[in-house]
């Protein structure tokens, strides 16, 4: 039994030391690191920011089609038109409309892919109406023929009818 009492008492551990001072250390780092502050919103006045523009109801371009679309010129049951917006001043609002027997089916499409109407046209009308290529081509064709008679008439007035050779004859 002496020998039990001999032996000097067992040293406690010092891993939990360490792992207490690994665990102060890290707090001290964590603490050290600068914050960043989080980007302040700028300030921005009312009157800069302009609300979107409501969105037009088909039950306007419906009635307004249905005062002034007399004046549409259709191709293959359809047609392109812009409505007038007062807000913007300008033909903003573009449809495609679809002539099924009486019927009329509208589209709203992002800009008029046809050319713009520029003959025989309402000034008055809130609506531009358009055509097709080829039906500029002939108009612009037919007014060219025009224009040319009209100028061969007036040359033939002006140096008399007798005095004007006719193709084929040299006198």
């Amino acid at each position: 039994m002496d020998e039990a009492d001999d032996t000097p008492p067992a040293k406690p551990s010092q891993t939990p030391s360490w792992v207490m001072l690994g665990f102060l250390v890290g707090v001290a780092f964590v603490l050290a690191i600068p914050r960043r502050e989080p980007p302040r919103p700028v300030p921005v006045e009312a009157s800069k920011v302009a609300p979107p523009p409501a969105p037009r109801q088909l039950s306007t371009i419906e009635a307004v089609f249905e005062a002034w679309g007399r004046y549409a010129v259709w191709s293959d049951n359809t047609t392109q038109v812009a409505l007038w917006d007062p807000a913007t001043r300008s033909f903003a609002d573009c449809y495609e409309v679809l002539r099924v027997g009486d019927s009329l089916f509208f589209r709203s499409i992002p800009s008029l892919s046809r050319p713009v109407l520029t003959h025989g046209v309402v000034t008055e009308s809130p609506l531009q109406f358009t055509e097709t290529a080829r039906q500029r081509d002939e108009w612009l064709r037919e007014a060219n023929e025009e224009t040319w008679k009209a100028i061969s008439a007036g040359a033939r007035e002006s140096l008399g009818t007798d005095r004007v050779a006719k193709p084929g004859n040299p006198h």
